[in-house]
């Protein structure tokens, strides 16, 4: 076995001396190393790639107004132009047939289906996506369509407070509704909602993404919010936003249609800071306040008791019908995963009482190192350190705790920074992410062999991006994107490894 696996690596090595890859980092894996039928992918969001942010009718979002406040973002950057994927989708589409992939993962903008958020429906972002759709499916590459990431129509916002009040379930279910009507002949793989954890607690705890609100005393920048309950009021519209639209495609549209829907989840990995019963405790919860928080009800159709018992009469309760309607409202579960951190109690409550919020609430205090622990290397991003075996762990804790649903890494990936000082050619050598992926999936397949249900991955991104709060001082792409050359893309040496890696 042994002989053979070196072999192989021997060949994969040959395969990629051309452009100077190490293709072997004391694993082999590819392809072939997956279960038949297993689906490789890249993902994106509308609002970090479209741009065009004012073209053929589509109306301002939460983040367009965010991105343009004064401090919210880290270069003081926007993404009114991003990565134009909006005009060159067609370009980007022949790379990912070049490079292998058999599915794209990206994100529909509501307000370009609805400019308003609701009421009249605009004609030219329905033709824009249909010719995505079309272009993707021209090239084998099946389209897994995301219906919600973030970029919520301001109208809903400045109408009603966007996703605060319950009204916005009628509204995204409407939305999502159009889109099955419009596209579900030819989309088989829907997602309702992305990260909605994130979007919860950073949109509305501690205010670093849009909508920004909050009520944390240390915070400089928050006007409105309050941290102690806005996280938890969101997060239940969300679930209930999620199960509305899954209950009106498999009742109305699935049946014809034959396409599957689902949810992409976020979630770090934790692990005990010692082997402590606390800290033991303080990582369950900890798991429970990210990944519990928007599973379990999907599972169990309740929240996981912990949070019932810490959080106590600020978490809204289900009805009974919400209940059941949340109860298995899933054909997949997509889990987006990049790192893995330590979990401790928090046994001084000093941090509550600066916070008083729902991360205080978990009674953990999570970070990245441990004293007596490993250390890992770290991408560019503070928080995303490189812990391949945490995926493993991830998957089988889901299989386990949560009955082994079907499971979809909907995105994996790591940054470099963006240095202005680094030339390109240089940029282009990404060993990193070479060496990110390649433990990350031998992890996964490992948690494949121990009888995890994953059927796919999805790596975070094809092409480097607008990242949000981290403006343009962040790449994750597989592809360079010249920002200062009308955004020409420029393959990385991962690019060349992911192509070997998928024809192996």
């Amino acid at each position: 076995m042994m002989k053979k696996l070196e072999m192989n690596c021997l060949i994969l090595v040959i395969a990629v001396a051309a452009v100077g890859i190490p293709a072997c980092f004391g694993q082999n894996i590819s392809r072939a190393s997956f279960p038949k039928g297993f689906v490789f992918g890249t993902a994106s969001s509308a609002f970090q790639y479209e741009g065009a942010v004012k073209d053929d009718g589509r109306g301002p979002t939460i983040w367009d107004k965010f991105s343009h406040e004064f401090g919210k973002v880290i270069d003081f950057s926007n993404a009114d132009v991003a990565d134009d994927q909006y005009h060159l989708y067609d370009e980007d589409i022949h790379k990912m047939k070049d490079l292998g992939m058999d599915a794209y993962r990206f994100s529909i903008a509501w307000s370009r289906i609805y400019p308003n958020g609701s009421g009249e429906i605009n004609q030219a972002g329905i033709d824009h996506y249909h010719k995505v759709i079309d272009a993707l499916l021209a090239q084998g590459i099946q389209p897994y369509v995301t219906l919600f990431h973030w970029d919520l129509p301001q109208q809903l916002q400045d109408r009603y407070n966007g996703f605060l009040n319950p009204q916005i379930i009628n509204d995204f279910t409407a939305y999502a509704e159009t889109c099955f009507k419009e596209y579900g002949d030819k989309v088989k793989h829907w997602i309702t909602l992305n990260e909605p954890h994130t979007f919860a607690v950073q949109g509305y705890d501690v205010g670093l993404l849009a909508p920004g609100q909050c009520s944390i005393l240390l915070h400089a920048f928050c006007r409105v919010g309050n941290s102690a309950t806005e996280p938890y009021i969101v997060g239940h519209n969300l679930l209930l936003a999620h199960a509305s639209a899954v209950d009106v495609y498999k009742k109305k549209y699935q049946p014809k249609q034959k396409g599957r829907i689902g949810i992409s989840l976020d979630s770090f990995w934790y692990e005990p800071a010692s082997g402590s019963q606390e800290d033991i405790q303080a990582t369950r919860n900890a798991i429970d306040f990210n990944l519990g928080w928007f599973l379990e009800p999907l599972i169990k159709g309740d929240y996981p008791s912990s949070m019932r018992s810490r959080v106590g009469e600020r978490l809204p309760r289900f009805r009974k019908e919400q209940s059941m309607m949340l109860r298995g409202a899933y054909d997949f579960i997509g889990i987006n995963h990049y790192t893995t951190w330590y979990a401790k109690k928090n046994s001084t409550n000093i941090i509550g009482v600066l916070l008083n919020d729902s991360l205080a609430d978990s009674g953990a205090i999570t970070f990245p190192i441990a004293l007596g622990k490993p250390v890992y290397e770290r991408a560019n991003s503070v928080w995303l350190y490189i812990v391949p075996d945490g995926i493993r762990s991830l998957m089988n804790y889901i299989r386990k705790e949560y009955g082994n649903p079907t499971v979809i890494i909907t995105e994996n990936g790591m940054d470099d920074g963006n240095n202005p000082f680094t030339p390109m050619k240089e940029a282009l050598k990404d060993v990193k992410r070479i060496k990110y992926h390649q433990g990350y999936l031998k992890s996964l397949n490992e948690a494949i062999k121990d009888g995890c249900n994953v059927k796919g991955y999805f790596v975070w991104s094809m092409l480097d991006n607008w990242e949000w709060g981290a403006g343009y001082t962040s790449r994750f792409g597989l592809y360079y994107v010249d920002y200062k050359h009308n955004n020409q893309r420029y393959p990385k040496d991962s690019v060349a490894w992911f192509n070997n890696f998928l024809k192996s």
